[in-house]
């Protein structure tokens, strides 16, 4: 399969057009990945739209292709959504990647009570950046039309809330289900059944240590079911990207 590259736009474009790919993602393909006159690419828009073409012509750090080919996967319906609580060495970042790879569309990072690693000040904006780094770069990898968003860090109060939420059906307000991953749950996820009508499937994952009780029962309070994904207990980095495999199937997208 042709390797894909990102660009700015790709609105009203058509068989024949030519699309520009410049910046950085033109200087990693000219100088990188060496790409030449002729060889095929792909270029998203990482909100669905992707054109497929061979490169017309290459520059010192960029490239033009000439469209064959332009797809547009519509947004699924429900949407997953990974909440990933704040993790030490770097297991959060895993989680990251692997959702995005196995097809999370949203990622909230969560300042759980047990968290060790902590978002602070500069480290806010900072850490969010590093999480929708390498959510486009595993969207790239997995020839992904669409990127993951990876939105501002959420309290458990916020999650509580409703923040966080992905956007409604048209004519209707968003309907979101948290399921809370929890090994001592008595309900399987693989038997689980997602309510019809739901927009949006977040699925809520602790850190090392845990979802702490207390978070248990406000987050249930707010509307959260517990579920659990089988018999042993998975690290932060691996329950995530487990359970959406388990979501991708049971949906049919698999």
């Amino acid at each position: 399969m042709a390797s894909l590259y990102l660009v700015d736009a790709l609105d009203d474009v058509a068989v024949g057009a030519r699309v520009s790919l410049d910046g950085a993602e033109g200087r990693h393909a000219v100088t990188v990945s060496r790409v030449r006159v002729g060889e095929e690419l792909r270029l998203s828009d990482g909100q669905g739209t992707v054109v497929t073409g061979p490169v017309a012509s290459v520059g010192k750090d960029s490239l033009v292709l000439t469209v064959e080919a332009v797809e547009v996967d519509e947004a699924p319906r429900p949407s997953l959504t990974l909440v990933q609580a704040l993790a030490k060495g770097g297991r959060d970042e895993m989680a990251v990647q692997a959702a995005t790879e196995i097809g999370v569309d949203r990622v909230v990072p969560w300042a759980a009570a047990r968290s060790v690693s902590r978002w602070d000040g500069p480290k806010v904006e900072k850490g969010r950046a590093r999480w929708a780094a390498i959510a486009q770069e595993a969207s790239k990898q997995a020839i992904r039309s669409r990127v993951p968003q990876v939105l501002a860090p959420v309290t458990t109060a916020q999650l509580a809330g409703g923040a966080g939420a992905g956007p409604a059906a048209p004519g209707r307000e968003a309907r979101r289900t948290l399921v809370l991953l929890e090994p001592n749950a008595t309900v399987r996820l693989a038997t689980w059944e997602p309510p019809a009508e739901t927009d949006e499937i977040a699925l809520v994952v602790g850190p090392e240590g845990g979802i702490d009780p207390s978070e248990l029962e406000r987050l249930e309070t707010a509307g959260a079911v517990r579920v659990r994904l089988g018999d042993t207990v998975l690290r932060t980095s691996t329950a995530g990207p487990a359970a959406l495999a388990v979501l991708q199937a049971r949906l049919g997208r698999w």
